[in-house]
């Protein structure tokens, strides 16, 4: 039995032994970290089924933890991540207006005006700079809070619960309490907005009556994780790779097209935790997988294939556009995958354009990655210029 290839040797690339399992053996059985077996499926086209396949459940939850057994769970109201047809398709129903590439477009002078007021904070402090938590993770943090009318005052609230749902060595009852603590954070926002609504979209959904007050805090919980975290590591990792291809640098420094999906594609930063478990018995790849059987889609492994497009491993921010699985695929497919582009490309180019001679501080085997997180990123990147 092959042991899941989890570990990332270079913190640009795909974990090593990816690559092998895809070309020979893309629908493959392997054991997982803390125990028990699942099939990784490595292949672009085949990551696709799995993802957009209705016979495969997203009803799944645990899996790398010692006291986390991947198991099928209930979701509970309003956390549609978790959920299959058709209750997922109506909370997505929901707020899929609230994201299109029109409704997000009126957030650019907004997002413009956050990354600005930190590139100038980030210009009075003493030099070196760490830009993770000066600039990457403030910039959609704040953009998120105006988004959902979130006092930014407050971030500590869902930073804190992110990174503790984000690390893989986080235990249940570490998890399930840093929930709890958000939850009733969000409660109290819930409460606030349902007797005077705000401009935000928490605003907006609290003036629904279709909507419980514990299906509105499920539904805050995700946005606000999921709207900061992954673009969070984006921005700070995006920025790394870029100083280390400065030919690279200098196309995203001067507004290439389509730059942010491709960084998208080449570091695929979330990966290794998109599970799927089979409603029935099927047949991926030519293999014969029972109901009840769980699957594990590779998205940077997906993202590398030759078959998506020609020399997957090297970044080409003037690439045309591929259709990667770095934001999945299918019916939960990232909601807010306009906004994360967006930030991703506004913050990287005034990032770039305002420190024109931006460098790292330290040696580069030195900038600490974050280990064993279901999103992978930097734990800090000391910069100066």
């Amino acid at each position: 039995m092959t042991a899941l290839p989890n570990e990332r040797t270079c913190p640009f690339d795909p974990p090593p032994g990816l690559a092998e399992l895809r070309a020979h053996r893309p629908v493959a059985r392997v054991t997982l970290p803390a125990g028990g077996e699942v099939w990784l499926v490595t292949r672009h086209d085949l990551v696709r089924e799995v993802l957009a396949d209705p016979r495969w459940s997203s009803s799944t939850d645990g899996g790398f933890g010692p006291d986390q057994p991947l198991r099928a769970i209930t979701p509970e109201p309003g956390m549609f991540i978790d959920m299959d047809p058709p209750e997922h398709g109506r909370y997505r129903r929901l707020l899929t207006p609230h994201f299109t590439v029109q409704r997000v477009n009126r957030f650019r002078p907004g997002i413009e005006r956050i990354v600005a007021e930190r590139l100038d904070a980030m210009e009075r402090l003493p030099r070196p700079v760490d830009l993770v938590a000066e600039f990457a993770l403030p910039v959609p943090s704040m953009v998120i809070c105006e988004l959902l009318g979130v006092p930014y005052e407050d971030r500590s609230a869902f930073q804190d619960a992110a990174r503790t749902f984000a690390d893989l060595g986080s235990s249940q009852g570490e998890i399930e309490a840093a929930m709890a603590r958000l939850a009733a954070y969000l409660a109290k926002r819930v409460a606030a907005e349902r007797d005077e609504p705000g401009g935000g979209l928490l605003g907006e959904l609290a003036r629904r009556e279709d909507l419980t007050d514990e299906e509105l805090v499920n539904i805050a919980i995700m946005l606000l994780i999921a709207g900061h975290e992954t673009t969070a590591n984006m921005i700070g990792l995006g920025a790394l790779l870029l100083l280390h291809r400065p030919d690279q640098l200098a196309r995203v420094r001067e507004g290439a097209q389509g730059a942010a999906d491709e960084l998208l594609r080449h570091l695929s930063i979330v990966d290794l935790v998109m599970f799927r478990m089979a409603k029935e018995d099927l047949v991926l790849g030519g293999q014969e997988i029972k109901a009840g059987e769980f699957a594990l889609t590779s998205l940077s492994a997906a993202n590398r294939d030759p078959a998506l497009c020609p020399d997957p491993d090297r970044l080409d921010v003037t690439r045309p556009k591929t259709a990667h699985v770095a934001l999945g695929f299918g019916p939960h497919q990232c909601l807010g995958q306009n906004l994360a582009r967006l930030e991703l490309e506004i913050a990287l180019q005034g990032l770039l354009r305002r420190f024109p001679g931006l460098r790292t501080a330290v040696p580069p085997a030195e900038v600490p990655v974050r280990e064993n997180a279901a999103i992978h990123g930097l734990v800090a990147l000391p910069v100066t210029w």
